[in-house]
């Protein structure tokens, strides 16, 4: 190889190397509070349309599942606010950065409720396919996996490059 390609080829990896380092920059001092508004979007808007009786595809199985926990103290009309309520708090405080630490430990607990359809209602949900309300449910795990990253700064912890 030539002198010329040589220090052609050290200068592109310099920049390109420089480049990853202000990338990997941005993405450690962001990213995580993307993922906090994401989040909290996503509690908000799923939180604010139980509010509106018949518009959430998830009210059914909210009611039963609240009614299921609570062994029938809460039920209908009441078990869908009472989660409305949870979950547009949960996204308030997420998608404001106030009270995060409040958010997080009231979405902890939420998350029980938020998951256990899979254990309550498995044969409902996967009559042989996974349902739609399955499918719903099932993305919570992800959203589970993403208040743990929150949790875990918010706490924290920073992000770091290996």
């Amino acid at each position: 190889m030539t002198d010329y390609a040589t220090t052609m080829n050290r200068q592109l990896i310099e920049r390109s190397t420089a480049m990853l380092e202000r990338i990997q920059g941005w993405l450690n001092r962001h990213s995580v509070d993307v993922l906090r508004v994401s989040l909290g979007l996503v509690f908000l808007g799923f939180g604010l349309l139980k509010f509106f009786p018949g518009v959430s595809p998830a009210e059914d199985l909210a009611i039963r599942t609240v009614d299921t926990l609570t062994f029938g103290i809460v039920s209908g009309q009441a078990a869908l606010f009472l989660t409305a309520a949870v979950e547009s708090f949960i996204g308030f405080t997420l998608v404001s950065g106030k009270m995060v630490r409040t958010g997080l430990s009231v979405l902890a607990v939420a998350l029980v409720g938020i998951l256990s359809p899979l254990v309550l209602f498995f044969g409902d949900l996967f009559p042989s396919a996974p349902t739609l309300e399955a499918q719903y449910v099932f993305k919570d795990i992800v959203l589970a996996a993403a208040a743990m990253v929150i949790g875990a700064t918010t706490l924290g912890s920073r992000l770091r490059p290996d």
